[in-house]
């Protein structure tokens, strides 16, 4: 299956957001991708990320989640400014379609440790808090504990706090400009 139309909806959608025009989108895209699904968009100038935005739960259509996640990748990510029209001929655009998150049970430190593989993306949710890296993100940590650790950072605990969270984890089907 080839999925460069979904390439081609995500830019389409963030130049018609530019534009401020609103997307078409082919009814045969619409068709083929109107299955409720979870993706993120990840973009990226020269290597270095430039926006990621995207959902954990499928809430509807995975061609509306692209569009919706692309827009706010483009234009919503907290960590930079709005993407602007020169950059854009630029950006390089990624998506990681994501399978339903799963509960990864263990007994303990060692035993997650064991359980977690490097084609796993992770969650991490202690009461009200909550984070995620994509699997990608193992190859810029490829350590268990670093990447745990860098984890409970982001949802907002301490580094340590991964070994008393419950962690589920998803896998990705990732497409990417070339």
């Amino acid at each position: 299956m080839t999925y460069n139309e979904l390439l081609k909806l995500a830019r389409d959608a963030i130049k018609c957001e530019l534009n401020r025009d609103k997307v078409k989108v082919n009814e045969e895209v619409k068709k083929k991708y109107c299955n409720k699904g979870a993706c993120f968009v990840t973009l990226t100038i020269n290597g270095e990320l430039r926006g990621c935005i995207g959902s954990l739960q499928a809430h509807q259509e995975l061609w509306r989640d692209i569009i919706d996640n692309s827009n706010n990748a483009a234009f919503n990510d907290p960590r930079f400014l709005p993407l602007s029209k020169n950059e854009l001929d630029k950006t390089k655009i990624e998506i990681s379609v994501l399978t339903t998150p799963k509960k990864l049970e263990y007994k303990d430190e060692k035993d997650l440790l064991d359980k977690i593989d490097k084609k796993m993306g992770l969650i991490l949710k202690k009461g009200f808090c909550q984070s995620t890296f994509l699997p990608q993100v193992w190859e810029q940590i490829p350590d268990k504990i670093e990447f745990l650790e860098y984890l409970s950072r982001k949802a907002g605990l301490s580094k340590n706090d991964w070994k008393d969270c419950e962690v589920w984890f998803y896998r990705v089907e990732k497409i990417k400009e070339k």
